[in-house]
């Protein structure tokens, strides 16, 4: 689990033009929404995605970027971005990596079966890098609200 105050952990991924993005590029420069969600065109992560998109702008002028991730592919991303018309970043972790880096790859319970699976999870990282709020199992709808009034607080 990552824990508030520490630095967060860096990585590198393809976003949904299978472009590489290094969140090493926002040190110093932009704060990071980023937030893990299951999968692409889901009901639950569809309405978090449209959310953040429609407060986009407001995150822009506090040079906040927002991050999408999931372990679907580029272009599963493409097709959801596309369909839904998100203006997100949103990374292929296909592999995992950032998951495991962020704690969300966890085990979780549906219909009596368990399997591994990502935790919906948000995490503030300020323009130092250092992770200013970390928040596993959220709720989708009303979610981007909070994490915006948040940033404007800390801003």
């Amino acid at each position: 689990m990552v824990e508030v105050g520490s630095s967060a952990p860096m990585f590198a991924l393809p976003d949904a033009d299978m472009d590489m993005i290094d969140l090493n590029e926002f040190v110093g420069k932009k704060n990071v929404v980023l937030y893990f969600y299951p999968k692409d065109d889901t009901p639950g992560c569809t309405v978090e995605a449209i959310e953040f998109t429609n407060l986009s702008d407001d995150f822009a002028e506090l040079d906040t970027v927002i991050i999408g991730i999931s372990r679907d592919d580029c272009v599963s991303h493409a097709a959801f971005r596309d369909k839904h018309g998100l203006s997100v970043y949103l990374l292929a972790d296909t592999d995992g990596d950032a998951c495991q880096l962020y704690g969300v790859w966890q085990e979780k319970e549906k219909d009596g079966k368990k399997k591994m699976g990502i935790v919906r999870s948000t995490f503030v990282i300020d323009k130092q890098g250092v992770v200013r709020l970390a928040q596993y199992g959220v709720n989708a709808r009303g979610h981007a609200a909070a994490i915006y009034k948040f940033i404007k607080e800390i801003s």
